[in-house]
C-alpha cells in the first residue's frame, strides 16, 4: 500500500460530546424520557450516517448548527498518524463542513495529510463515488494501492470497494449498531477502535 486515506467523524475525531450535546437538545425541545430519543438514534444509527439528525427530524426537531468546539482527537490519534507518516502518504476523505485544513492544523495532524478532501470544498459527499475519485486523482493514487479507513460501511467502506480500494472499518461511535447483511460489504479488516491500527501495520 502506497496511500491510507481517512476519514474524520468517529474515525480520527471523537465526537461523543458533540453527540451528548445534540441528543440532549433535542430530548428537552421534545420534553420526553431520554431512552425514548436515543433508542430512535440506536435505530437510525442502523441505517443513518447522520442518526441524531435523522431521529429528531422524526420527531420534528430542528437541531442547532454542528458544534465544532466540542469536538476532539481520540486517544492515540496523533501518535498514530505521526507514525503512519513516516511510512505511507496519508490522505482524508470526509463529510465536514468548510475549514477541515484549518481544524486538522489546530489538532497539530494536519502536517500529516498529503490530501484532504472535504465534502465542502469537493462539492460532492460520501457516498458518492466522485469524493473518492477526486482524492485519489489529486494523490496520483490507483485504488489498488490505497487503503480507506473509515466508521461507516455506507460512507466509507462500501463506496471504497467499489472504488477497488482496500478497506478497514473502525467500529467506533455509533457505527457500532451497523451489521453485515451481505458479504459483498465486508470490510478488509475490522477494528473496534482507532488504536488498533498499529497492531494491523502489516496490511498496510
Amino acid at each position: 500500500m502506497k496511500w491510507i486515506f481517512f476519514d474524520l467523524g468517529a474515525t480520527l475525531v471523537d465526537e461523543s460530546d458533540v453527540y451528548t450535546s445534540r441528543c440532549e437538545y433535542a430530548i428537552r425541545q421534545l420534553n420526553i424520557d431520554s431512552a425514548e430519543f436515543m433508542n430512535k438514534v440506536y435505530e437510525e444509527a442502523k441505517i443513518s450516517p447522520t442518526p441524531i439528525r435523522t431521529a429528531a427530524k422524526a420527531y420534528g426537531v430542528v437541531l442547532p448548527e454542528w458544534d465544532n468546539s466540542l469536538e476532539k482527537l481520540y486517544e492515540g490519534v496523533f501518535d498514530l498518524i505521526s507514525y503512519l507518516h513516516g511510512k505511507y502518504k496519508l490522505g482524508i476523505i470526509a463529510n465536514q463542513a468548510l475549514g477541515t485544513q484549518e481544524r486538522i492544523d489546530n489538532w497539530g495532524i494536519g502536517k500529516y495529510f498529503d490530501v484532504v478532501m472535504a465534502s465542502a470544498e469537493a462539492g460532492c459527499a460520501k457516498p458518492d463515488l466522485k469524493i473518492f475519485s477526486m482524492a485519489l486523482d489529486k494523490a496520483g493514487c490507483e485504488p489498488k494501492d490505497a487503503i480507506m479507513v473509515g466508521d461507516r460501511l455506507d460512507n466509507d467502506i462500501i463506496p471504497a470497494k467499489k472504488m477497488g480500494m482496500k478497506t478497514v472499518w473502525v467500529r467506533q461511535g455509533y457505527a457500532i449498531y451497523q451489521s453485515i447483511d451481505d458479504e459483498s460489504k465486508r470490510p478488509d479488516h475490522i477494528v473496534d477502535s482507532i488504536g488498533e491500527l498499529r497492531g494491523l501495520d502489516f496490511i498496510f
